[in-house]
């Protein structure tokens, strides 16, 4: 009661705010003529337009995976044919159920919450650890929808910012080593982002914050290892180089890497199997044939969301990864215009681009 209580005394100042950025922004784009999801609005004189580019690319496919994903989440394929006939390609079209009706209609969920605590915790050249730990508290605190069990059993323990991976190592041991959740892999498309420094070691660390499992820690280095290249290398991984980072961190991403490289067919991942809804592995596999199989953004994304299961985690890193392969140009405008609360994530956006175009010209 008193967390509503504060939230509805707040509420007229953040309807202030919204309503300031709102108009700055339409205004700037009505004087010099461009859409508002344009990523030469949004690059903020990054030296490079490429480099920009690619980064809101990975950045808008994070969000518009997760928020078109929420549409088939938790369904097989069977009850999405049912449910969407002609397969689920807009947000309008979101079945409003019990679970789905939660959110707005093209609004993100927990993953990119999740990625947006770590985007706020860049500081000179990095992500401040020990920020992003905060950042995650402050936003369970916030009463989030959605949160996953093992990330929700790690936050809620009392001691977690001054601990967090004491925490999460503590619920992993718990779980007899066994919970591998793709709560780390659904948030780690920004690290990839950086410029310099130790990619992995970052991803590595901001993993084991939430999800301790060796399993999960190497899906996030590939992860962000395969953005990061095509971020800022401009270069693809090849499976050879995939596989030799997976088996730094656990023989068993191996044969998913295999499956994701040597099927031509997504269906043959089986991302409905109700078993395995939330194992890391299997959201990798999912992001890893969309980086090797699609041959657009859309068909990615269309391909993903169709399959269901884990299907808001699954697009989001995977559109993440093809926003980054591909970049912000190939994203239809429709899934960048019509993601609700646009203009807040595109302000998040520029702040984080301000600090990295400072840091690139250090």
């Amino acid at each position: 009661m008193f967390f509503r209580e504060i939230h509805i005394r707040l509420f007229p100042m953040w309807t202030k705010v919204f309503l300031l950025i709102f108009l700055q922004v339409s205004f700037l784009r009505e004087s010099i003529n461009l859409p508002l999801y344009s990523h030469q609005l949004l690059s903020i004189k990054m030296n490079n337009t490429e480099y920009s580019d690619r980064i809101l690319g990975c950045l808008y496919g994070q969000a518009i995976g997760d928020a078109l994903g929420l549409g088939s989440e938790f369904m097989n394929k069977t009850e999405i044919k049912e449910i969407y006939p002609n397969g689920l390609s807009r947000y309008e079209d979101i079945l409003q159920d019990s679970h789905r009706n939660r959110w707005q209609k093209g609004a993100w969920t927990d993953d990119t919450d999740m990625m947006i605590c770590i985007l706020k915790a860049y500081e000179n050249g990095k992500f401040n650890i020990k920020k992003v730990a905060q950042n995650f508290k402050d936003w369970f605190n916030g009463e989030p929808l959605g949160i996953g069990g093992h990330t929700f059993k790690v936050l809620c323990m009392s001691d977690y910012v001054q601990q967090p991976e004491m925490c999460s190592k503590l619920w992993w041991e718990l779980s007899r080593k066994q919970s591998a959740a793709n709560g780390a892999l659904m948030r780690t498309s920004v690290v990839g982002l950086l410029s310099k420094g130790d990619v992995i070691e970052q991803a590595e660390t901001i993993c084991k914050l939430t999800h301790y499992d060796p399993r999960c820690v190497g899906s996030c280095a590939i992860a962000v290892s395969i953005i990061h290249n095509l971020v800022w290398g401009k270069r693809e991984l090849t499976y050879d180089e995939v596989k030799s980072i997976g088996c730094q961190y656990d023989k068993r991403i191996d044969e998913w890497i295999d499956i994701a490289y040597k099927s031509s067919d997504i269906s043959s991942l089986n991302l409905d199997d109700s078993s395995s809804i939330g194992y890391t592995l299997r959201t990798l596999s999912a992001a890893l044939w969309c980086y090797w199989h699609a041959t657009s953004f859309e068909e990615g994304l269309l391909a993903i969301v169709n399959e269901g299961g884990g299907a808001d985690t699954n697009a989001a890193i995977s559109c993440a990864i093809l926003g980054a392969k591909y970049g912000l140009k190939s994203i239809p405008v429709y899934y960048i215009e019509n993601l609700h609360d646009q203009v807040i994530f595109q302000t998040n956006i520029n702040e984080f681009m301000a600090q990295l175009t400072t840091n690139q010209c250090d």
